[in-house]
């Protein structure tokens, strides 16, 4: 398993640069926008991290900017970690075994979201390309929010 990233949503994407790389001295190593879905990300990464995160894209801080206005509260604006693992099916089967809900399942062979026992939403993602699609996960639905 490798850490990736952090997620945090931010209403303020001018402000939030300004404080997390004008102040707290983080830089900006890369950026996404979309049209279609109306949001910024922003990838972040500390001084230390910078060349291991323009080359590999991680560790960092993601920011995501929506660009329709959204009140962030009871702990909204904080996302997900994220991390990248070998065999999504063999650890999502592992945590379903353990009695972790799979709250949106590897349907796709790439990504899957799980929540801690906190109520954390953790983000699966299958290192190099995404596997076969495969039952049971192709076939399940999502359950609860991740």
């Amino acid at each position: 398993m490798k850490y990736l990233h952090t997620m945090v949503r931010v209403a303020d994407l001018e402000a939030s640069m300004h404080f997390y790389c004008n102040l707290l001295g983080l830089t900006e190593v890369a950026r996404y926008n979309s049209e279609q879905g109306r949001f910024t990300l922003v990838y972040l990464s500390a001084s230390a991290d910078k060349e291991q995160a323009e080359r590999d894209k991680c560790p960092t801080l993601e920011l995501t900017y929506n660009w329709d206005p959204e009140k962030y509260d009871g702990g909204r604006n904080f996302g997900h970690l994220a991390y990248q693992v070998d065999d999504i099916y063999a650890l999502c089967k592992k945590l379903q075994d353990g009695g972790v809900v799979i709250n949106r399942p590897p349907r796709d062979g790439h990504m899957a979201f799980v929540r801690s026992p906190d109520n954390i939403s953790i983000e699966l993602l299958q290192a190099g390309e995404a596997l076969p699609p495969a039952e049971p996960w192709q076939s399940m639905p999502n359950t609860g929010e991740w």
